[in-house]
């Protein structure tokens, strides 16, 4: 249902507040550049540190700007299911095609709650996709708790970034083709898609979205060679975007080429160190950008 190079796409702010001409210049941006859909208020998005308001405008936005050209994967998860339904409930609204749920985070719960919270979630009628990445939220989403949502209506994937490719071929092997297995992870976009993945949720796509549509196309249509060159021209991209937290890194560099006007990250993100900001230039300008 969902493939290709998908955005985790930033939420651009200015003097503090919503840049929401700058968000439609994003979307026209990745748009252009092949990439297949188009996620909101996600981690990339910085959606811990949107008000509602906000969240559902960005939303909005996105999927004004979008006008059904590609998917609309809204981020509307949270730790309480009520507030991940009252989002997702907007979402659905608001015209998304999917939602993409983290796992709750800080609850920890079990697995058992996990399947609960997300099988509840379901119950609003719009399609989403599982996001696994104990990193953030201190739990993972194990193969089978994932086998038994894959058979929940609705429940069509998971965005899994656990590291372990050794958990996302049980994943695939117990939940089946039909349920997509996209990679979280920049790095392991090619390895993903060689045991059977559909995609990745990409953060580097925010500043090469072209590069990144064309590694997931060329793997597609069978030139591996092909796919693998693009993959290590862009692992020392992905190494830098990564040398702080997400999205710190991501938002420094889409300042610095240009596409947007400023960082702008809300506390408690701050600005990168001065010793990162010049590894992350040196990536930028070997890179080309």
């Amino acid at each position: 249902m969902f493939e290709g190079a998908m955005v985790a796409i930033v939420t651009p702010f200015k003097n503090g507040k919503l840049d929401e001409k700058k968000l439609k210049e994003l979307v026209e941006f990745q748009i252009k550049n092949g990439t297949s859909a188009i996620v909101p208020c996600g981690t990339t998005g910085e959606s811990s540190t949107l008000s509602y308001e906000e969240h559902e405008r960005v939303i909005e936005v996105v999927i004004e700007s979008v006008n059904k050209r590609v998917p609309v994967i809204a981020g509307t998860g949270s730790n309480s299911t009520s507030e991940a339904i009252m989002l997702t409930r907007h979402a659905k609204e608001a015209g998304a095609d999917a939602s993409l749920q983290i796992a709750p985070y800080y609850n920890r719960p079990t697995q058992e709650g996990l399947y609960q919270h997300f099988k509840r979630i379901a119950e609003v009628g719009l399609p989403f996709i599982v996001y696994n990445i104990q990193s953030r939220t201190g739990v993972n989403i194990l193969p089978e708790t994932m086998a038994r949502l894959s058979k929940v209506k609705n429940i069509v994937g998971v965005k899994e970034a656990s590291g372990s490719l050794d958990q996302m071929s049980r994943i695939h092997a117990l939940c089946g083709e039909g349920f997509d297995l996209i990679s979280g992870d920049d790095s392991l976009t090619l390895p993903l898609l060689a045991i059977g993945g559909t995609g990745v949720i990409s953060v580097l796509s925010n500043i090469v979205p072209k590069e990144v549509a064309e590694l997931v196309s060329k793997f597609k249509n069978g030139d591996i060679e092909g796919a693998r060159k693009v993959h290590y021209k862009l692992l020392p991209l992905v190494k830098a975007m990564f040398i702080e937290t997400n999205p710190i890194p991501i938002k420094t560099a889409m300042s610095i080429v240009g596409l947007i006007d400023e960082p702008g990250l809300r506390l408690p993100m701050c600005a990168i160190s001065e010793e990162n900001l010049a590894v992350l230039k040196k990536a930028l300008k070997e890179y080309g950008l």
